[in-house]
């Protein structure tokens, strides 16, 4: 049984997309910013909603590993995305 009093767990970033609150264009464009600049600090999406993408490449196992520009670029993003569509973003 579901307690009333229970609270909402935070969305993900795959559960705003889903709920159009935040684009796919968006997620590209925050990967293509940390891509461009890591230590440019939390990206914010236009929903207000803001994520901390050098802490998710810091804290991801095996992200470290790749290579981000060059021939496994494509890789590293790749990975990036699956690591972003699981993170909490923070509310407005």
């Amino acid at each position: 049984m579901i307690s009333a009093t229970m609270p909402a767990r935070l969305s993900t970033l795959a559960d705003l997309r889903k709920a159009g609150i935040i684009s796919s264009r968006e997620i590209v464009a925050a990967i293509d910013c940390f891509m461009r600049d890591p230590a440019t600090g939390p990206y914010r999406f236009m929903s207000g909603h803001s994520l901390d993408i050098a802490a998710i490449v810091d804290a991801t196992p095996g992200l470290d590993r790749v290579e981000r520009a060059g021939p496994q670029e494509k890789t590293f993003r790749n990975g990036l995305a699956t690591a972003l569509m699981a993170a909490r973003p923070t509310k407005p």
